[in-house]
Order: structure tokens, then C-alpha cells, then sequence
């Protein structure tokens, strides 16, 4: 490992959002884990130690993001789906991302993760489901490249959809694979790259949702997972379309349909959840089901409001997610959260939510969630994944009197002053260390165009 790391005289600490915040004390980090907390703040370095003075920051636990998906980064803020409900907004982007290739795989993977980074997340997953006819290249493999080089912690999800436009689906036919296809190169990614326990590299099983798979393939995928000790997510009561196709297609609602293909557990992650009846909700507590809450998505898309504080209330575990930056238009992590706090409070008022409860979610919920061990607190022995905040500038002044949850209530600029992820320093002093930052925007601003133009889209 690197040498040893000293956050020396923190301004304000945050080991967990249960317990209260430690002004003025020193963190050593060392071999990948907090080494030593010092409340009295009198740890003295030695010369194999970098020293970071943190008398202006606020350092809490990296953030962790349960869902996503990479490829889109290269399609933001498209005119034509600007407004555009889900199923629309899907039809179109279609057409265009079946043209993605493995450059395209790499740069905007790298793009995704870089802007997570520089917002304080440091694990994530990332929901790929599209496998294009004649990819050329180990999609998985493409995407662990970029992790390791920019130093995040990362637990993809092998994606997959069958059902296209002639099957009663929504994709065509050029990115869809057949169930068989689906569930052997799921296999092979768990034994090449899943890492059980403690790691920095895990593998999800993922099928895309209700609308995009078939049943058969939504429960072989259940049993491989499950054979592998390997997490399940999907898409899940995102829209009322995606309900009254489940019930035209299957005679159930997607929840049912779901139960019905062994698909609901503590080993399983929905994105959304928007949907859910009270007895829905009262069922995906019985079997310990998850959610990935994805709130700027919801509003940009106009889906409707997940109920969040039920779900609190009742004890369902919810992280919190960027979702796909075509119908986000960012990978901000930070600034996620501060949507989930007040989109919560347009629905149940002012103290629906707070700002440690947001923490929580955005953590030790979401690191539960992927299942990444020793992460989401910061605590001696745990992994040394964190995310360093200056307030010391203009938007924060007048903030003190709460420095944590000055992060959600204040603020201009969500980037981190520094983000620790494993023990090293991966954004130094606001800039990415893995890659160069202005070679990363203009080559996806090359690609992006590659693809558009490949698809006949003018800008």
C-alpha cells in the first residue's frame, strides 16, 4: 500500500450518522483501513505519513450509489426526450444505444464513475443490460478497467434483456440476447470477477425489468445468483405503464410477478419502487427486499414519488441512487441526497426527512445493500472509504452550527476536496488522480458525437 495518510485537527467528523459529529480530532489511515481515531487529536506522524490538514472539512463516510447506468453519460440532455415519459423516453434512446461499442463502454464508465467520485461516492454499481449484436470486447472486464484506474470500489450488475419489439418488448431486436446466451455469460462473470467478502470487485445479476425480459430468464437468473451468493436487482414499480404491462402480459402486478420468480430477499435491490401499494410494502419487509431510491430521475421523468418515509417507518432498507444520467443528466452523488431530502418533503411536509437519515441511506444502507462488508461507517478497522468536504468557502458560512448537514442544506459546489477510497487518495485536492480530467471530457465529447451521428441524431 501507499504510505500512511493523516487527516490531522478534522473540523468535523462523522464516523456514523447515528452517533454525533467529533470536532478537532486526528484519523490515521493505513494498509487500506482506519487505523487509529483519535478524539483528543494528538496523533503525531511519522516521515512515512502524508499529513492532510483538515481544520476546514468535514469528513464523512463515502458515498455509496445502488444504481445507474454508465453508457447513458454519453447521451445527456437529448431535445427530443427532454420531456418524454419512461417508455417514450426509452423507444427513442434505443435507437441510439444500440450503436455503443467498446469505446464507448470505457469512456463513459470512466466519465460515470469520475463525476461519482468527485462527489464524494466511493462504491457503486452500475446496471449495464445492453449487449449490442457484434460487441466487440468483455463488457464486465471493460468496466473493471476503468474502476481500477480511477480507484473506486465497484460492484456491476451483468444485465441482460430478451424480450424485444417483436416479443411484445421494448428494445430492438440488435441488443437483446437469448436467455441461454444470458445466463452462461452471467456465470462466467461471477468466477472471473466476482471477489466474495471484503473486496473491492463484486458481480450482480441483473435482468433489466419486467417489460424486458421473460419470466423464464427473471427465475434462472434467481437460482444462479442464489447458487453464487451473488445479489439480484432489477427495475421495479417505476411507472403506471410498467404495472398495467404486467398485468396485461402476466395477470399480476410487478411485485407479484416478481414473488412468483423468486426474485424478493435481503439479497435483492429494486431501483425505484415508486409504486408499491400498502401491502406491497408491507411484503417487501416481510422478505427483507431493498430499495434504490432514485429521486432526480423520478422528477425528471415525472414517475411520481417514491415512498420513502413509509418505507423508513416500516424498516425497509433504502439506499439512494444517481440512476442513468439520460434521464438524471449527472452522476452527482451529493447532490442526490439533498434531492431526497426535500423531494420527501414535498410529499409528507418538513420533517419528513433529515439530514442524518439521508446520511444513512446514502451509506451504510446502500453499502449493505451491495453487499460491501466493513463499509459505509468510519470506524478503526473498517475499510478507509471516505469523502472530505471544504466548508470553509462563501456557501457555507453561517453553516457551523451543523457542518454535516450543512453538506445537503448549503452549498454550490458538491465536489470533494478530497475522496479516499481503500486507503488512497483518489481525488487530491479536487482533482481526479487516475485520469486527466480535460483529455476525459473532450474524448467523451468525441464519442458522444461518434454515436450520435451513428445513430443519424443531429446536434
Amino acid at each position: 500500500m501507499s504510505k500512511k495518510i493523516l487527516l490531522k485537527d478534522i473540523l468535523c467528523l462523522r464516523k456514523d450518522f447515528d452517533s454525533p459529529s467529533i470536532k478537532g480530532c486526528d484519523m490515521l489511515i493505513q494498509d487500506g483501513v482506519i487505523k487509529t481515531i483519535s478524539e483528543k487529536g494528538d496523533l503525531v506522524p511519522d516521515s512515512n505519513t502524508k499529513i492532510i490538514d483538515c481544520s476546514n472539512y468535514t469528513v464523512i463516510p463515502g458515498l455509496v450509489n445502488t444504481h445507474h447506468h454508465f453508457y447513458q453519460t454519453l447521451t445527456r440532455n437529448l431535445p427530443e426526450v427532454q420531456d418524454a415519459k419512461l417508455f417514450d423516453w426509452l423507444t427513442y434512446l434505443y435507437e441510439i444505444w444500440k450503436g455503443i461499442d467498446a469505446e464507448a463502454v470505457n469512456v463513459s464508465s470512466t466519465l460515470a464513475m469520475a463525476e461519482l467520485l468527485k462527489t464524494g461516492c466511493t462504491a457503486t454499481t452500475d446496471h449495464h443490460y445492453l449487449y449490442p449484436q457484434g460487441f466487440d470486447g468483455d463488457m464486465m472486464g471493460i468496466q473493471f478497467e476503468a474502476a481500477d484506474k480511477l480507484g473506486m470500489r465497484f460492484s456491476p450488475t451483468r444485465g441482460s434483456m430478451s424480450l424485444s419489439k417483436k416479443d411484445g418488448g421494448l428494445p430492438p431486436d440488435s441488443v437483446v440476447q437469448t436467455d441461454q446466451e444470458i445466463l452462461d455469460d452471467s456465470e462466467r462473470c461471477i468466477k472471473q470477477y466476482h471477489v466474495p467478502g471484503n473486496s473491492m470487485h463484486k458481480i450482480v445479476l441483473a435482468p433489466c425489468s419486467p417489460f424486458s425480459v421473460t419470466k423464464e430468464l427473471m427465475t434462472q437468473t434467481s437460482r444462479l445468483a442464489r447458487k453464487y451468493g451473488v445479489r439480484l436487482h432489477t427495475h421495479l414499480c417505476e411507472t403506471f405503464d410498467e404495472n398495467d404491462f404486467c398485468l396485461q402480459m402476466y395477470g399480476k402486478r410487478p411485485l407479484d410477478l416478481m414473488k412468483e420468480c423468486e426474485m424478493v430477499g435481503p439479497d435483492v435491490f429494486f431501483a425505484h419502487g415508486i409504486h408499491f401499494n400498502d401491502e406491497e410494502l408491507k411484503e417487501l419487509k416481510r422478505t427483507d427486499s431493498n430499495i434504490a431510491h432514485c429521486p432526480s430521475s423520478n422528477m425528471r421523468l415525472g414517475s411520481g414519488i417514491c415512498r420513502v418515509k413509509d418505507m423508513i417507518d416500516l424498516g425497509i432498507n433504502v439506499g439512494i441512487a444517481v440512476d442513468g444520467s439520460a434521464s438524471n443528466d449527472s452522476s452527482d452523488m451529493l447532490g442526490e441526497l439533498r434531492e431526497a431530502l426535500l423531494l420527501q418533503r414535498v410529499k409528507y411536509g418538513s420533517g419528513a426527512l433529515k439530514a442524518d437519515q439521508v446520511f444513512k441511506m446514502g451509506t451504510i444502507n446502500g453499502a449493505n445493500m451491495l453487499g460491501f462488508t466493513n463499509t459505509g461507517k468510519l470506524r478503526e478497522g473498517w475499510n478507509a472509504d471516505m469523502a472530505i468536504f471544504d466548508v470553509s468557502t462563501i456557501p457555507y458560512a453561517g453553516s457551523f452550527s451543523d457542518n454535516s448537514a450543512s453538506l445537503l442544506f448549503c452549498g454550490t459546489n458538491h465536489n470533494t476536496a478530497y475522496t479516499i477510497v481503500n486507503g488512497k487518495i483518489v481525488v487530491d485536492n479536487g482533482e481526479l488522480v487516475g485520469v486527466d480530467e480535460k483529455e476525459l471530457a473532450s474524448r467523451a465529447r468525441e464519442v458522444s458525437k461518434k454515436l450520435l451521428d451513428k445513430a443519424g441524431v443531429v446536434e
